[in-house]
C-alpha cells in the first residue's frame, strides 16, 4: 500500500470525522491515555505566542477545539480562530467553547487547509494538530497557513509518528495496527480507526516532513519528538 493509497478525499474525510465527532474526545483520552494533552501543550509552546501582547491565532483542523480552548486559556489577550471542514466536529467544539465561556475569544468557522478564507498576514501564529497526515497536498497546505501568517510568526504542525527505537516501534507497531482499532471499534467507527494506524504509518519521516515545510516557505524548520516518538511537533517561521 503506498502514502496515496490511505489518503482519502476531502469528502471522504469530512463524514468519517462526522460520524466519530460524538466520541472523539472520549476516544483520544483512551487510546492515548491521556497523553494527547501533553502534546497539543507542547504545540502551543512552539508557537512562541507573546504572554500579554493581544494576538490572533489560527488552529487549523480544530476538531473539538482542545488546541483552540488551550491557546485561549493560557493567553488572556489572544483570539483564536479555528477551521475545520466537519461541522460535526465543529459542533462540539462550540459547545465546548460555550460551556468554558470563551465564546468572545473564540470563533469557529468550515474550511479547508487548502484554501483558507483569510487575507495574507492575517494571524500572529498558525497551528495544525493531528490534521496534516490527512491533507492530500501537504505542501500545499502548509504554504497556505505560511501565507496568513505575519513575517517572524511560527507554523506549527503536531502529528502522530513511529518511534525510531526498534524495540519501541514493533510494539508501537502493534498496538496501532491490532489493539487500536479493535478500541476504536468498540466505541466508535471502526474504519475510522483503521484508516488511522495506516496513515500515521505512511506519513513522511520528520526529515522528509520538515523538507516539505521548507518548501512551503519557512525557515529554521526543526522538530522535537514527543512521548519516545509517539508524537513529533514541527515548527517554522515565516520570512
Amino acid at each position: 500500500m503506498t502514502e496515496r493509497d490511505t489518503l482519502h478525499d476531502a469528502d471522504v474525510n469530512r463524514a468519517m470525522f462526522d460520524e466519530i465527532a460524538d466520541r472523539y474526545d472520549l476516544l483520544n483520552r483512551v487510546l492515548s491515555l491521556g497523553i494527547d494533552r501533553r502534546w497539543r501543550r507542547a504545540a502551543v509552546d512552539a508557537l512562541a505566542l507573546h504572554p500579554e501582547r493581544p494576538i490572533h491565532v489560527l488552529d487549523v483542523a480544530t476538531g473539538t477545539g482542545d488546541v483552540a480552548i488551550e491557546i485561549a486559556g493560557r493567553y488572556r489577550a489572544a483570539r483564536v480562530t479555528g477551521i475545520d471542514p466537519s461541522q460535526g466536529m465543529l459542533n462540539h467544539a462550540a459547545d465546548k467553547v460555550g460551556e468554558l465561556e470563551l465564546g468572545e475569544r473564540v470563533s469557529l468557522r468550515t474550511g479547508s487547509v487548502l484554501e483558507l478564507p483569510f487575507e495574507d498576514e492575517a494571524f500572529d501564529g498558525a497551528v495544525v494538530a493531528f490534521g496534516i497526515r490527512n491533507v492530500t497536498d501537504r505542501r500545499r497546505g502548509v504554504a497556505e497557513m505560511a501565507r496568513v501568517v505575519r513575517s517572524g510568526a511560527r507554523v506549527v504542525v503536531l502529528e502522530l509518528s513511529v518511534p525510531r527505537v526498534p524495540i519501541v516501534g514493533s510494539m508501537y507497531r502493534s498496538y496501532f495496527t491490532k489493539v487500536l482499532p479493535a478500541i476504536g471499534g468498540l466505541l466508535s467507527k471502526r474504519a475510522a480507526y483503521t484508516y488511522l494506524p495506516a496513515s500515521v504509518i505512511d506519513f513522511p519521516t520528520r526529515e522528509a516532513f520538515a523538507a516539505i515545510m521548507e518548501e512551503a516557505g519557512l525557515r529554521g524548520v526543526a522538530w522535537k519528538d514527543l512521548t519516545g516518538g509517539i508524537a513529533t511537533v514541527f515548527w517554522g517561521e515565516k520570512p
